[in-house]
């Protein structure tokens, strides 16, 4: 049987099909079971930032009442950041004795001291590895790009600064030129870019005229564009690239390894076919290499990655082809 093993997360992984972040994998139990569906790693569910400021400032209001000093406020203020960390550090002792799988910790921030905070936790608490999910929507008017974008190059400096454990991230499209932020991220020492961070996103309820949540789950379709991209840098960058968003099948996973990803990483599959989904793929990728006399990964990772007979492939040929019903 075909060999499936990859690396990502600067780690050996058994399997190139990892369990994204999602509220299945904040659960111990479900945990198990992607173990033992053979995932790859298993990302844990995000750790946000405004999610423990939330809890932050209903205890620090109750707090002010008794205790208005500010010097004391900011301590209290480490303190309850460092309870509220517990759970989370808590379900990763947890997983780490409870499976072999490699655990990732998925954390994301807006402010620079809680990303040093939060990693340096999370590595403590025995994390193989950080995925830093990384997103700023810029809607900003008065900031540049370039102000957007050194977020993304401060954020990784400073814990790359304090912890010694490997460490990715997860972006998103939204830059002006994505080839070289993609090109110069992969150059800051990291161990790897996951392509591309899903958000929830608004969509308008025209009966009620309000504003209401889209389809959280991903669809079939939204592959095609982290495939796109993946083929385009995949042999340009630094560091390995995984690939996420509209994953549902093992053709799907085959593509992206084609097309030079290292991994793929899926969530929503999980949700319609539940953690065996992964078993059936690994089986399906490991099928279809012992038919195309495909020992292991590397065999065929990148394939069909850009070269110089490729580029067209991924920019302006296959609109051409459809438009005028020749083969470039």
């Amino acid at each position: 049987m075909a060999n499936l093993a990859t690396q990502f997360f600067g780690l050996e992984l058994k399997s190139p099909v990892i369990a994204a972040s999602c509220s299945m994998t904040g659960d111990l139990e479900q945990i198990k079971k992607l173990a033992k569906a053979g995932a790859g790693a298993i990302v844990l569910k995000s750790l946000y930032e405004e999610e423990i400021d939330t809890q932050l400032q209903e205890e620090l209001s109750q707090r002010k009442a008794l205790e208005p000093d500010p010097e004391y406020l900011d301590y209290f203020d480490y303190i309850i950041k460092d309870e509220n960390l517990k759970d989370y550090t808590g379900l990763i002792r947890q997983a780490k004795q409870a499976v072999e799988v490699p655990i990732v910790a998925s954390v994301s921030c807006i402010s620079q001291s809680d990303w040093v905070l939060f990693s340096k936790k999370l590595e403590e608490a025995g994390v193989d590895a950080l995925e830093l999910n990384l997103f700023l929507l810029p809607a900003n008017l008065e900031k540049s790009g370039e102000a957007n974008e050194q977020f993304y190059f401060n954020t990784v400096k400073k814990v790359l600064e304090v912890v010694s454990i490997p460490v990715t991230i997860k972006i998103s499209h939204y830059f002006s030129n994505l080839a070289a932020m993609i090109k110069a991220l992969s150059e800051t020492g990291i161990a790897g870019i996951s392509l591309f961070n899903r958000f929830y996103s608004p969509d308008i309820d025209i009966q009620n005229e309000k504003m209401i949540s889209a389809d959280v789950l991903s669809h079939a379709s939204d592959y095609l564009l982290p495939l796109r991209w993946t083929g385009i840098l995949s042999s340009q960058t630094s560091c390995p690239l995984a690939a996420t968003g509209g994953i549902h099948s093992a053709e799907t996973a085959i593509k992206f390894l084609l097309a030079g990803a290292s991994a793929v990483q899926v969530a929503s599959v999980l949700y319609n076919g539940g953690t065996e989904a992964i078993a059936g793929m690994n089986q399906e990728i490991a099928t279809w290499m012992d038919a195309k006399g495909y020992d292991k990964i590397d065999d065929f990772k990148g394939k069909l990655a850009i070269r110089d007979k490729h580029v067209a492939l991924y920019e302006r040929a296959q609109f051409m082809k459809y438009f005028t019903q020749k083969d470039f």
